[in-house]
């Protein structure tokens, strides 16, 4: 049994650390792309102006209530349902 904890913890563990490093890889592809976007709008505000800092922090408001971002929270639930189903084959079969 206390192998049986070890190995769901270390699995929480990994996939914490796996949801994190996931997480911030999306917000960063999305930031990018909004912040292409920008320049390409607005071609004669080159650089990191405040104008463009706004309009990338009021589009990011929304990032976690798309299906992308709640998607992502299957990195907690997939892994749990492989690790059940092997112990209930080699158990139970």
């Amino acid at each position: 049994m206390a192998a049986f904890i070890r190995l769901i913890l270390f699995l929480l563990i990994a996939e914490a650390l796996f949801y994190l490093l996931l997480r911030v890889y999306l917000r960063s592809l999305r930031r990018e792309r909004l912040e292409e976007t920008w320049d390409q709008r607005h071609p004669s505000l080159p650089g990191n102006t405040p104008a463009r800092r706004e309009f990338v922090r009021r589009s990011m408001i929304g990032f976690d209530k798309t299906l992308k971002s709640r998607l992502l929270l299957l990195v907690f639930v997939l892994p749990n349902l492989a690790v059940m189903g092997i112990i209930y084959w080699v158990n139970w079969q």
